[in-house]
């Protein structure tokens, strides 16, 4: 198995990654190079607010800013950029968290993570064609300690259920209406309820801003 140059290991990659307030949210080996997946951290939202990007007020700043970053990290550590939209071809960045042993799915049927919660995103990732060890992902998820399963009985118009999964017209809708404003600003309720994304550090006027796109998808 070939290895990385010895300069690259993951606390210099979470070190480049944290420069840009990302944080390595998750990795793993395969075909015999590492994948890691970054996702924004803690003061990402303020340092987001002072890129060209979001002062431009052009489309897709969050995009457009991650192509930028995540390019510039790629060439610093020798590494190749892949990004969850511009597709088709999409990359597989729901299948690569899940295999990364940090992210489950929730009762909810979203993603969530285990130190984002259910607030978790992910802004690219970074790919090297040798090994660089990661550290052990955790046991469990932390659905298997939550007690009551909030997610499940946040939403205000039941649009998440174990037995019909996500009403997404039945989402819209409420988004819609005026009551749906406290989504729409703060972020979606079964999201935000998670024990885990109470702990994380969201800005609600980034949650804001990916609502928005979500709703205008």
């Amino acid at each position: 198995m070939a290895a990385v140059s010895q300069e690259v290991t993951y606390d210099t990659v979470c070190a480049a990654a944290a420069s840009e307030r990302l944080s390595v949210m998750g990795g793993l080996h395969e075909a015999g190079g590492t994948l890691m997946l970054l996702g924004p951290g803690r003061g990402f939202w303020e340092h987001f607010r002072a890129s060209p990007e979001m002062r431009d007020h052009a489309p897709d700043p969050v995009d457009r800013w991650s192509t930028r970053v995540l390019g510039a990290l790629a060439t610093s550590l020798g590494a190749t950029a892949v990004f969850p939209f511009g597709g088709p071809p999409h990359q597989p960045f729901l299948k690569w968290a899940i295999q990364s042993g940090r992210a489950w799915q929730s009762p909810a049927g979203m993603l969530v993570h285990d130190e984002a919660g259910m607030m978790v995103s992910y802004r690219g990732a970074l790919r090297w064609p040798g090994h660089i060890a990661l550290p052990a992902p955790p046991p469990a998820s932390p659905c298997t300690t939550c007690v009551g399963s909030p997610c499940m009985t946040a939403c205000p118009v039941n649009a998440l259920s174990a037995e019909i999964g996500y009403d997404v017209a039945a989402c819209h809708g409420y988004l819609d209406s005026d009551p749906g404003q406290v989504c729409m600003t703060g972020g979606c309720r079964a999201r935000r309820a998670c024990p885990v994304s109470q702990r994380f550090d969201r800005d609600p006027a980034q949650s804001a801003l990916h609502m928005r796109s979500f709703h205008r998808a």
